[in-house]
C-alpha cells in the first residue's frame, strides 16, 4: 500500500491513536478526510497536518448516529472523493462489572464500536470495489483477543469486529480489499478516562497501566510501517501484548493471570 496522492478517511482523529496516526500518513502527501464528533478539534488536526504536506477535509459525524453516517458518506461521495483507505480509530471503552452495567450502556458499546463502524464501512465499500479496491484498517483491541475484568461489553464489540472484517476479507480478496486489524495493548490515550461506567457515564480516570503505555505517536509510526506493508494483524504495544501468545498456547496461565486483576 503506497500512501501518496491517496485519499484516506480516518475516523476518531480528533484525539489519540486517530489523531497521532492521521499526522504520521500527512508526511506521505496525501488527501486525508479526518472524522470524529468534534469538529473544533478536528480543525487543529487539519491545520497541523497541512503544515507537514497533506491536504485535509474535516468531516464530522457520530459513530452511534446512523443518520449522521449516511449524511456524511453521502457528502464524501458526491463530491467525488475515490477513498482508497478507511481507518477505524473511533470507539469507546468501559470500565464497570457485568452484572452492574445496564443494558443500555451495553447496548451503546455496540452501536458505536461494532454497529456505526460496520455501518460506515457497508456505505464505503461499494465504491472502494468499483474504484478497484483499497485497504481498511479496524482498530480492536487486545481484549479482543481474549476476555478482560470490567470490560464485559467492550471486549465483545471488539470480538465482534474480529468476525466481520476477518469475513469481510475473505469474501473481497478477488475485489483487492486489503483489511487490517489494529490491535493495541496499552497506548497512552484517555480512552480510560472516556470509559463508560455501569450508568454510561465517563469513567474519568486514566488507568494507571494505560498511563505507563506506549505514546500513541509511537503506535502511529508502527501502524503506519505495518499498514504499508499490508500486515493483516498489527500487534501494538509493550509487554502486555504477551497475553495475546499466553492466551493462545498457555490458556491455564491466562486464567490465572486474569484472576488476579485488581478490583475497581
Amino acid at each position: 500500500m503506497k500512501f501518496t496522492g491517496k485519499t484516506l478517511w480516518i475516523t476518531g482523529a480528533s484525539s489519540g491513536i486517530g489523531r497521532a496516526v492521521a499526522v504520521e500518513l500527512s508526511t506521505k502527501k496525501c488527501h486525508l478526510i479526518l472524522s470524529s464528533r468534534k469538529r473544533e478539534d478536528l480543525e487543529k488536526v487539519a491545520i497541523l497536518c497541512q503544515k507537514k504536506g497533506s491536504t485535509t477535509s474535516v468531516i464530522p459525524f457520530d459513530l452511534g448516529d446512523s443518520a449522521s453516517i449516511d449524511q456524511s458518506v453521502k457528502m464524501v461521495l458526491e463530491a467525488g472523493a475515490c477513498i482508497d483507505g478507511l481507518y477505524h480509530f473511533g470507539g469507546i471503552s468501559q470500565r464497570s462489572y457485568a452484572n452492574e452495567t445496564s443494558i443500555a450502556v451495553d447496548r451503546k458499546l455496540f452501536e458505536v464500536n461494532f454497529f456505526g463502524t460496520i455501518e460506515l464501512t457497508k456505505k464505503v465499500l461499494p465504491s472502494m470495489i468499483e474504484n478497484g479496491g483499497g485497504q481498511i484498517a479496524v482498530t480492536t483491541s487486545i481484549v479482543g483477543k481474549f476476555g478482560f475484568p470490567y470490560r464485559s461489553s467492550y471486549a465483545a464489540t471488539k470480538h465482534a469486529l474480529h468476525g466481520f472484517f476477518e469475513s469481510l476479507r475473505a469474501e473481497n480478496v478477488t475485489n483487492k480489499v486489503l483489511v487490517s486489524m489494529i490491535i493495541p495493548g496499552r497506548v497512552k490515550t484517555n480512552i480510560s478516562v472516556n470509559a463508560l461506567d455501569k450508568y454510561g457515564n465517563h469513567h474519568n480516570k486514566m488507568d494507571e497501566g494505560q498511563d505507563k503505555g506506549m505514546s500513541p505517536e509511537a503506535a502511529a509510526r508502527t501502524i503506519v510501517k505495518k499498514l504499508e506493508k499490508e500486515k493483516k494483524e498489527i500487534l501494538v504495544g509493550g509487554r502486555e501484548l504477551m497475553m495475546v501468545h499466553i492466551r493462545r498456547f498457555f490458556p491455564r496461565l491466562y486464567y490465572y493471570l486474569a484472576n488476579k486483576v485488581k478490583p475497581l
